[in-house]
């Protein structure tokens, strides 16, 4: 349990190089969906797949550091709601890390469901609840909106981190050496 919270430098440069990817996937490659304000971000697929390799603490500071620095390049100014929301689900998806098999080369179909029950409560969390709930106390928008918003991207992102993360993982656990494999030769 300690080891999923630890800060190491593998921790510090998987969350500034994963920030400065998420910025860039949050930036450029997105889908307009039919809700003002709100597009299915493939960014989420990579906070997931990080998560599960470095943990909550990395994959936290790769989604708030990247939001923040997208939406400030973008217009200007974070929206904080919406940042703080995307380091709450990544933070979540970073829970499964330890909870898979994947670095011992093997990401079978327990490990798929058990980072896909993460991914799917992170996502639940972050924008149904976090999301709008900020956005009425932060920003007094008006509930109806925002949690039609946080709705629409809880399901979008729910599919991009299941689709996207699912495929990283399993790809980045096929280049890993599976446990055991190797033999002493006669």
């Amino acid at each position: 349990m300690k080891d999923l919270f630890k800060v190491t430098t593998r921790t510090i440069v998987a969350a500034g190089l994963g920030a400065a990817i998420f910025m860039l996937l949050f930036m450029y490659v997105k889908v307009p969906s039919w809700v003002p304000e709100t597009q299915f971000q493939t960014a989420y697929g990579l906070s997931a797949f990080f998560g599960v390799l470095f943990g909550p603490i990395a994959a936290f500071l790769i989604a708030f550091i990247g939001h923040a620095l997208s939406d400030f390049l973008q217009y200007g100014s974070p929206w904080w709601s919406w940042v703080i929301a995307s380091g709450v689900a990544s933070f979540v998806f970073g829970l499964a890390f330890k909870r898979t098999k994947v670095e011992e080369g093997s990401f079978g179909f327990k490990d798929i469901l058990t980072f896909n029950l993460f991914q799917v409560l992170g996502n639940l969390v972050a924008w149904l609840v976090v999301a709008p709930v900020l956005d009425i106390v932060i920003y007094a928008e008006p509930a109806n909106k925002v949690f039609t918003q946080g709705a629409v991207a809880c399901g979008m992102n729910i599919i991009s981190a299941g689709v996207i993360g699912t495929l990283l993982l399993v790809a980045y656990a096929a280049t890993r050496t599976k446990k055991g494999s190797l033999s002493k030769g006669s």
